[in-house]
């Protein structure tokens, strides 16, 4: 996937090594929104760190595993997407997702989510796509259900984050669900 247009003038491309300095001035801008729920708004904090957080993605990618697109609006870097895990072998993988609070409410997730399972599904034989998010992530529980997740419960203390364990949802789609969708 090289661009894929979500509305006009928002695109999904991969995020590269070498837009290390874009990426780390957009984990400026949303860090105080975003630091919650999101590990690495609290991890990046210059462009050495932001670089290597996209080198390891990129060297992910190409094993093929994890890997990392960004959200570009108007040609500014303002959220992104990924899949934090990529098991081909247990045909699993987990989406993660951020967004500038500035480009809301336009459905770019829930385009470039839907365009991640498509492919994850019809090209890659995932049978199960994750959606993990904090309890009091309304937001990310929402887009969850407007793109068709189901929730499943909540993992006690099953995520260790700034220092303590943390309760996180889990929601997912299987593949029969997904491609039956109307």
């Amino acid at each position: 996937m090289l661009s894929l247009t979500l509305a006009e003038g928002a695109e999904l491309r991969t995020l590269e090594p070498w837009q290390a300095a874009e990426f780390l001035a957009q984990v400026e801008k949303v860090r105080d929104d975003i630091r919650p729920y999101i590990p690495f708004a609290a991890r990046i904090f210059d462009e050495d760190a932001a670089r290597a957080y996209l080198q390891g993605f990129a060297e992910s990618a190409a094993a093929d595993g994890p890997r990392l697109w960004g959200i570009w609006v108007d040609g500014v870097l303002s959220g992104g997407t990924l899949f934090r895990i990529f098991e081909t072998k247990q045909h699993v993988c987990e989406v993660g997702v951020w967004l500038d609070p500035d480009v809301r409410g336009r459905g770019l997730i829930t385009k470039a989510v839907g365009a991640m399972i498509d492919w994850a599904v019809g090209v890659r034989g995932m049978l199960r796509v994750e959606w993990c998010c904090e309890p009091s992530n309304e937001a990310s529980i929402a887009t969850a259900k407007r793109i068709g997740f189901t929730y499943e419960g909540t993992i006690r203390q099953g995520f260790n984050f700034d220092g303590r364990q943390r309760d996180y949802q889990m929601w997912a789609v299987l593949a029969d669900e997904w491609r039956s969708r109307s």
